[in-house]
């Protein structure tokens, strides 16, 4: 079998949300097939319970920025550098990020990564780069992830029918 990768507990994540595949690949807009790749790939690996992945908030705006960069056609070897950087970063701003106190750009070439929230210095990067930039707003990312309310997933709303059939 595979061996899997263990996390910390959701309880030390950024805000304690625990997402399934099918919530992250409803919200990231990813299949569940690329997300059982990525994770035997070690690109983004969640925790496990059994045969679930279970994803923390971390996890969920990592996956909507890959699927952001794969839409854009950068290669998994650039976004592997990407992700190093933004999980450095994340860790120490994604309080910030998750509290909307400022607004967060992702900025690469796929060589040079910049993760700023002042607008000015957003242009100064882009006015100084000799090859094309990507931008991503991580800000706008997280608020999409965050704010979109739980669809139940399929199992509940089965059970649901037959609760009320039972009635």
């Amino acid at each position: 079998m595979f061996k899997t990768k263990t996390r910390q507990t959701a309880a030390t994540s950024g805000d304690g949300r625990i997402y399934s595949s099918a919530d992250v690949s409803r919200l990231a807009g990813v299949s569940l097939r690329q997300l059982q790749w990525w994770d035997e790939q070690k690109v983004v690996s969640p925790s496990h319970e059994g045969h679930k992945r279970l994803y923390r908030t971390e996890d969920l705006v990592e996956v909507s920025v890959i699927a952001e960069l794969r839409r854009k056609g950068f290669s998994l070897q650039k976004i592997r550098r990407v992700l190093r950087f933004l999980q450095k970063e994340m860790a120490k701003r994604l309080t910030e990020i998750l509290n909307a106190t400022s607004d967060f750009h992702l900025l690469t070439d796929g060589k040079s990564i910049y993760l700023e929230n002042d607008a000015a210095r957003v242009i100064e990067i882009l006015k100084a780069a000799k090859l094309p930039m990507f931008l991503v707003s991580v800000s706008d990312q997280v608020r999409r992830l965050t704010a979109t309310p739980r669809k139940p997933v399929r199992s509940e709303t089965v059970a649901a029918v037959k609760k009320a059939k039972a009635i």
